[in-house]
């Protein structure tokens, strides 16, 4: 049917349809030119408002960035405030400070509670003190806000890090409840009830953080620790007053043998009389000497019973820790007095004379009175080196200076030198070098006279004093001396003497670091032997023909050192040439054998 209706008229339905197709054509390409030319339109129109509008981003943008620029440098830069350093005297002076209110309040809270007299007689005092204490606790607590604290060797100062530290300790707890203002209760029940402010001791860690900072800045440890002790003592035995006076005035004042005495008595009634008693009962029963009224009722031999507790405790501390302090206070004694009795058992073992014998009790005796017991290295041996050098720059460097050779040498040798020197002590007529022996170290006197002297050992030359060295040449091995290493006077102590030693080995091995010094102060010793005519010519251009024979001969060792080097890599090269051509070959063998299989 369809092909019976197509072959009626082709041309005409050919046409026909190529007209509708140019129809839809141009309303399909006009819609989509409608339609591109709106999207033009629209895309114009947001370009302009986008473009219109994108100026401002762009400086909101960089008005962020400057922001967040800013809050990195914040970031980076930690807030630096008032910072309180634990090891300057600043802060022990206000621990000192802040220890005040906390000792008022350990000591006058409890007394006023218990003796209400002195309460009643003092309530504007009394107020005044309370307020400026918490004041001061106020302050404190800033204080401890802003205290620094080390970390990776550093004081911490940034604001936000040390208020964090500080409310994470148990410590700023109790500081917060020392500050609540229990006060307030006054508004009803008055004013006379300062047992209301007993939070306030929950600051007793200042005092105690006190005691211990000034155990370790006093020089006199042992006798503030025997101090301390007392006064923890009497602290306990006032506390222990206060409650037995309160315990009698709950019980009845004279209603029977063991409490306080009637108040009706005058002599009882006086403020003093009621203190002085219950300081004395409380002493009598805390150090377990009796002597006091028997308890008569339960609470009351409770009471005693838990009194001769803490007693035994007390006494049992108090000598515990006088006795250990005791120890402390000889300790260096002892030890001292334990050398001078193994030197006594090794002389009287392989009998000495009496005269030798007597001679070395009198030189420990004078290291004892002049306090010269204590070995220098063992008191330093826990320092470290650098504060090591500096103790002994502070001590000894005056006296190495005094030394003509050693004036202008260059401070790092000095300081080398000054951590070698050794203090010696000589008794009277003691010889310190006689002539002819070999010179092993120059000494530097520091107390004490010697005298040069003659080979009989009575006629004195010359008489050296405090600052006064020698031998200072003959450690340095200068060429062509005529005296050579020797000494060439007798030197004798004319009473006790306190010397310096400056070995040859020691200089020797701190020159090792320093060869310019080495060769100024070799210079230097021989101007002051030629200025002595103490310098030969001769047996320096000997000593110099000597040293260049011994260079040369070092020189040949070290020449047939390395030939012999040289040789032996020479055969280990060859060796190796070998291996390698070795190896080559087979694998050119082995190539060979592999094309021959593959034909």
């Amino acid at each position: 049917m369809h092909f019976g209706r197509s072959s009626v008229g082709p041309a005409e339905s050919s046409l026909s349809s190529q007209r509708t197709e140019d129809t839809v054509r141009t309303s399909s390409s006009g819609r989509w030119a409608l339609a591109a030319q709106n999207m033009n339109n629209c895309n114009n129109n947001d370009g302009k408002k986008k473009d219109g509008k994108t100026e401002e981003p762009k400086k909101d943008d960089k008005k962020d960035d400057k922001k967040d620029d800013k809050k990195d440098v914040k970031k980076e830069e930690p807030k630096e405030v008032w910072t309180m350093d634990p090891a300057t005297d600043l802060y022990y002076y206000w621990l000192c400070t802040i220890s005040i209110p906390v000792f008022y309040n350990l000591i006058f809270l409890v007394a006023r509670s218990c003796f209400n007299e002195l309460q009643y007689r003092n309530v504007m005092l009394m107020m005044a003190l309370d307020y400026t204490s918490d004041a001061l606790y106020c302050i404190d607590t800033f204080v401890r806000a802003r205290t620094g604290f080390l970390e990776q060797g550093l004081l911490v100062r940034d604001e936000k890090v040390l208020k964090e530290k500080y409310m994470k300790t148990r410590q700023f707890r109790f500081d917060i409840i020392s500050l609540i203002p229990t006060d307030i209760v006054f508004l009803k029940i008055g004013i006379n009830n300062p047992e209301w402010r007993f939070n306030r001791l929950f600051r007793l860690a200042r005092l105690f953080e006190l005691f211990d900072r000034t155990e370790t800045r006093t020089n006199f440890p042992n006798i503030f620790r025997i101090a301390n002790l007392v006064l923890y003592i009497i602290i306990i035995i006032h506390w222990n007053g206060c409650l037995y006076f309160a315990i009698s005035k709950v019980l009845g004042f004279g209603s029977d043998t063991w409490v306080y005495p009637s108040v009706k008595n005058p002599e009882f009634a006086r403020l003093a009389r009621q203190y002085i008693y219950c300081f004395y009962w409380s002493t009598l029963t805390l150090t377990t000497i009796g002597e006091t009224p028997p308890p008569v009722r339960d609470i009351e031999y409770f009471f005693v019973v838990a009194d001769f507790l803490t007693g035994v405790l007390i006494f049992a501390t108090i000598v515990g820790n006088v006795g250990a302090m005791i120890s402390n206070m000889n300790a260096a004694r002892v030890e001292f007095q334990a050398k001078i009795d193994s030197i006594k058992q090794y002389m009287e073992f392989r009998k000495v004379t009496k005269d030798l014998e007597l001679r070395v009790v009198k030189w420990f005796d004078y290291l004892w009175t002049e306090e010269k017991t204590c070995d220098e290295k063992l008191v330093l041996k826990n320092l470290p080196d650098k504060l090591k050098a500096e103790i002994a720059i502070n001590v000894h460097l005056e006296t190495l200076r005094k030394v003509r050779i050693f004036q202008d040498c260059e401070a790092g040798l000095l300081v080398e030198l000054v951590l070698k020197l050794q203090p010696q002590v000589f008794s009277p007529g003691d010889y310190i070098c006689k002539k002819g022996d070999i010179g092993r170290e120059m000494y530097i006197i520091k107390g004490g006279k010697l005298a040069v002297v003659a080979d009989d050992g009575v006629t004195q030359f010359v008489v050296l004093s405090d600052g006064a060295y020698f031998g200072e040449i003959s450690i340095l091995g200068i060429k062509g001396s005529k005296a050579g290493n020797r000494r060439t006077a007798n030197i004798r102590s004319v009473g006790y003497s306190d010397l310096f030693a400056l070995s040859k080995d020691d200089l020797m091995e701190a020159l090792i670091e320093y060869p310019d010094a080495k060769d100024i102060l070799e210079e230097k010793g021989k101007a002051i032997l030629m200025k002595d005519n103490l310098i030969d010519e001769s047996l320096v251009a000997a000593s110099d023909a000597k040293d260049l024979e011994n260079k040369v001969n070092q020189v040949e060792t070290s020449l047939d050192v390395m030939t012999v080097k040289f040789r032996k890599l020479t055969a280990q090269y060859e060796s190796s040439q070998r291996k390698l051509k070795q190896r080559l070959s087979n694998m050119s063998n082995q190539v060979q054998t592999l094309r021959v299989n593959n034909e």
